[in-house]
C-alpha cells in the first residue's frame, strides 16, 4: 500500500515514480537489505541458513512507516528501530544475526539504491514514451515546412518535422543516459572497514550486491558520493530535457501563435474564463523540469560536504531531495508523455506563421536564389535594401522584392512569379527530411528495452 497522494500530487507528482519512492516504498526496500543481508551472511557461513530465513520471514512483517519515522527521530535514521523491532520479533541466534557487521548507513544507502532504480525505471520508461510519440510527430510532419525561431524571433524555415525530431534526440538521450547508470551495494560497517565480519566481510558484500543485483564497489562509499551526485546529474539532465520540449509546447500554444494543441476533450478549463483550453500536461511537465534543479543543486551541496569517514548532516540531507527529485522528474517525465500523445499541429497555423512576416522569413534564401542574376555583392543589397523598405513601409517584402527586380535594368519576365520561387518554403528548409530520416532511422536500428 503506497502513500496517499498529497494535495498537489496529482499536478506535480505523477507517473509511477511517486509510488517508487512513496515512505512504504521506502520501507520495503529497508527490509529487502535487512533480509538479503542475512541471506548473503549464510551464503558465506557466517550465519545459520534457518536463522537467515527466519530474519527474512520476520522482514515480511508489515511496518508501519509512519511509527517507524517517529521512532527513527531518537537515533537520527530509521534503521535503528527497524532491526530493534525485527529483533523483538525473533529468538536467540536468529535476533543477534539481525543487521550483523552493518551499520545504518550500509542499510539506507543500499536500499536508496533499490528505490532509486526502481523509480528511475519509470522516468525512464515515460521518456521513452515522450520519445516515441515525437518521433510519430517528426514522421507525420517531415516535409511540413515551418518558422524556425532563435531568440524568440523567426529565424529561417524547419519543418515541424525536424523540430519534433529534434525533441525526440533529447528526450531519448536523457534516457539511454538513466538507463546507463549503475547502482551499487553499500556494506562497510562502521568506518568502512568491515571490520565486524571477521574477515569474510568482502564475501559478504559480494553474495549481497548478487542478491540484490547491484554493482560491488571495491571500497565503501559512505562519504564518497560520487553515485548520488551522478544521479541527481543524470535526473537533471532528463529534466531539462522535459522542460525544453515543455516549453516549446507552451510557446507554440500560445493564443497568437496556435501552431499545437492538447486534444484532450474536458481538459484546460479556467476557473474565471469559460473559454481557456490551457495545454495543462506541458504545463505541469514544465513545472517540474523548473522544481527540478534546486533539488539537483541540493544533492550536489550535500556531496561535496560529507567528512571523514562517516558524515554528520550531509547524508541525511540527501534522503528527502531525492526522493523528490525522482518524484519530480518523473512527473516532467509523465505529463510529457501525455502532452505530445495528444499532441496536433494545426497546418493552418504552421503556415500562417511562415507568412507572419510577409516573407521576411525568406530574406536570405531570396539572396541565395538571386546572386546567380546579379552576383553576391548586388544581390545582398538589392535584398537588404528590401526587407528594411518592407519593415519600414509597412508593406510585404514579397511585393517590396518584386517593384526592386522589376526596376533592374534587366528585370525578369515575370517578378512576381520569380520572386515566389524565391520565397518558397519548401526550398528553404535544407536537409531537414533527411535529417528526420537518419533520426527515424537511428531509433529503428537502436535496441531498445
Amino acid at each position: 500500500m503506497t502513500d496517499r497522494p498529497g494535495l498537489f500530487d496529482p499536478v506535480l507528482a505523477r507517473g509511477e515514480a511517486r509510488a517508487a519512492v512513496a515512505d512504504d516504498a521506502w520501507v520495503a526496500a529497508l527490509l529487502e537489505v535487512e533480509a538479503a543481508l542475512a541471506q548473503a551472511s549464510a551464503d558465506v557461513g557466517t550465519l545459520d541458513r534457518a536463522d537467515a530465513d527466519a530474519i527474512t520471514d520476520a522482514c515480511r512483517r508489515p511496518v508501519d512507516a509512519a511509527t517507524l519515522g517517529e521512532e527513527a527521530a531518537a537515533s537520527g535514521n530509521p534503521v535503528v528501530p527497524l532491526v530493534a523491532q525485527l529483533r523483538r520479533g525473533l529468538d536467540g541466534s536468529a535476533a543477534s544475526g539481525v543487521h550483523r557487521g552493518a551499520t545504518s548507513q550500509d542499510v539506507v544507502d543500499t536500499a536508496a539504491m533499490l528505490v532509486a532504480r526502481r523509480a528511475v525505471a519509470a522516468v525512464a520508461g515515460d521518456l521513452r514514451a515522450s520519445a516515441d510519440a515525437a518521433a510519430d510527430l517528426a514522421a507525420t510532419h517531415r516535409d511540413r515546412p515551418a518558422a524556425g525561431r532563435t531568440l524568440l524571433q523567426q529565424a529561417a524555415p524547419i519543418t515541424a518535422g525536424l523540430r519534433c525530431a529534434g525533441w525526440c534526440a533529447g528526450l531519448d538521450a536523457a534516457a539511454d543516459a538513466l538507463d546507463a547508470w549503475r547502482p551499487a551495494v553499500q556494506l562497510g560497517g562502521a568506518v568502512g572497514t568491515l571490520a565486524a565480519f571477521d574477515g569474510h566481510g568482502r564475501a559478504v558484500r559480494a553474495a549481497l550486491a548478487r542478491r540484490l543485483d547491484l554493482a560491488e564497489p571495491v571500497l565503501a562509499w559512505h562519504t564518497e558520493r560520487g553515485r548520488i551526485a551522478e544521479l541527481a546529474g543524470l535526473l537533471g539532465r532528463a529534466g531539462a530535457a522535459v522542460g525544453s520540449v515543455a516549453t516549446d509546447l507552451v510557446l507554440l500554444a500560445q493564443t497568437e501563435v496556435g501552431e499545437v494543441r492538447e486534444d484532450v476533450p474536458g481538459r484546460g478549463g479556467s476557473s474565471t474564463l469559460p473559454h481557456k483550453r490551457n495545454p495543462v500536461a506541458a504545463v505541469s511537465a514544465r513545472a517540474a523540469a523548473v522544481a527540478a534543479p534546486g533539488l539537483v543543486a541540493s544533492l550536489l551541496t550535500a556531496a561535496s560536504l560529507h567528512e571523514h569517514e562517516r558524515a554528520a548532516g550531509p547524508w541525511h540531507a540527501e534522503w528527502r531531495p531525492l526522493s523528490e527529485l525522482l518524484r519530480t522528474v518523473g512527473s516532467g517525465a509523465a505529463w510529457l508523455a501525455d502532452a505530445l500523445g495528444h499532441l496536433v499541429v494545426d497546418p493552418d497555423r504552421v503556415a500562417a506563421s511562415l507568412d507572419a512576416t510577409g516573407g521576411l522569413l525568406l530574406a536570405e534564401q531570396a539572396t541565395t536564389g538571386l546572386r546567380a542574376r546579379l552576383g553576391h555583392a548586388a544581390a545582398k543589397d538589392l535584398v537588404t535594401d528590401a526587407a528594411s523598405r518592407a519593415q519600414d513601409e509597412g508593406r510585404p517584402f514579397a511585393d517590396v522584392l518584386a517593384d526592386a527586380l522589376a526596376a533592374l535594368d534587366d528585370p525578369p519576365a515575370d517578378p512576381a512569379a520569380e520572386v515566389r520561387t524565391l520565397l518558397d518554403p519548401s526550398r528553404a528548409v535544407g536537409e531537414a527530411a533527411a535529417l528526420v530520416d537518419d533520426l527515424l532511422t537511428s531509433r529503428s536500428r537502436k535496441d531498445r528495452p
